[in-house]
């Protein structure tokens, strides 16, 4: 098997001279489901575990494998097994904060060229939740590209691909029909052989159908939303990686209703820089923009050049960055510690 059709190139060729001269393979990650990995190596597909002395030394989940990881790994070629030694460094990095108690990162996909935002022209568009999904996209080292399905279910499709563009200031966005293939050829011309997209968005939006229509065939299994209100159920998961027939590659991940942001301070400036912009006109440089003299920010707001809803989007993500900043500082604590 040709690890260059997955994505490996002469870049990675010499990271890992290395564990070559330790006696490892390289490999990519392609399914994660719990604690298994099921990994592409140049004998095939096999069955992965991380070392004991890795779990032990592993601090946070961010460090675990994820699916688009190039690892080495000692391979067992008579059982089809092998033990996962190290993970390269990431090109690029999709995170977002874990469900429960414990606040920590979870990487989603590793080592795209793209993410495509998946939203549908239904109940479910929603300008809010773009700009949550941009804020993680371009933290991540991908292109976030937005894609806006089930065109043939909408009457002002220019009208809603206008909105999404005034708030995502310059960021590709494509209308797609899966049912009359609208948009379909745009999106392959864009995932050329050898790179990688990885396909984020909320249960419901079409992504495996999406998928299936990328790759010519089923590959996912897709369900039916309500028609009252429009919300799907998970047919995806567990995150895994396809390679289509043009030679692009596609991660697929569940779909979430609310991704938790992590280490976006720097992306969340870029999403709102109309906010940020407005920001630097204010009286006080420590301007909260809520009841000080000579706020620029709400002046603009009363005059109706920004919008309140998006304000109040700006206002809940800072928050949120604020918190995981806190959080933060206690993990790499931890780790400076260990």
């Amino acid at each position: 098997m040709k690890l260059s059709k997955y994505g490996w190139n002469e870049k990675l060729e010499q990271a890992f001279k290395k564990y070559y001269e330790l006696g490892m393979n390289p490999g990519r990650v392609f399914v994660e489901n719990k604690n298994i990995y099921k990994v592409y190596t140049e004998i095939g597909e096999i069955e992965g575990k991380v070392s004991g002395k890795f779990q032990y030394e592993t601090v946070g989940k961010d460090e675990f494998p994820a699916v688009g990881d190039w690892v080495a790994v000692d391979i067992r070629e008579e059982e089809k097994s092998g033990t996962i030694h190290e993970v390269l460094k990431r090109s690029s990095c999709f995170f977002r904060k874990t469900a429960g108690a414990v606040t920590e990162a979870q990487v989603i996909a590793s080592n795209f060229n793209y993410v495509f935002i998946v939203t549908s022209l239904n109940f479910n568009f929603n300008l809010r939740r773009i700009e949550r999904y941009l804020t993680i996209a371009l933290n991540s080292g991908g292109i976030p590209v937005i894609i806006l399905s089930k065109a043939d279910l909408c009457e002002n499709v220019e009208e809603k691909i206008q909105e999404v563009r005034d708030i995502a200031f310059g960021v590709e966005v494509y209308a797609i029909s899966s049912l009359n293939g609208e948009g379909i050829n745009d999106l392959l011309n864009l995932l050329q052989s050898g790179l990688t997209a990885a396909v984020v968005g909320s249960s419901g939006v079409g992504k495996s159908t999406l998928l299936n229509k990328l790759a010519g065939k089923n590959l996912m299994e897709t369900s039916e939303i309500r028609e009252e209100d429009s919300k799907g159920k998970h047919t995806t998961t567990k995150r895994q990686l396809f390679l289509l027939p043009s030679g692009g590659i596609i991660i697929d991940t569940p779909g979430t209703r609310e991704l938790g942001l992590w280490d976006t301070k720097e992306s969340f400036s870029d999403v709102f820089n109309d906010i940020e912009e407005l920001s630097t006109q204010c009286k006080f440089r420590d301007c909260k923009h809520e009841n000080e003299p000579g706020c620029n920010v709400k002046a603009a707001l009363e005059s109706g050049i920004l919008d309140e809803k998006r304000f109040e989007s700006y206002r809940k993500l800072l928050r949120e960055n604020i918190y995981i900043e806190n959080k933060q500082k206690q993990i790499n604590r931890k780790r400076r510690n260990k």
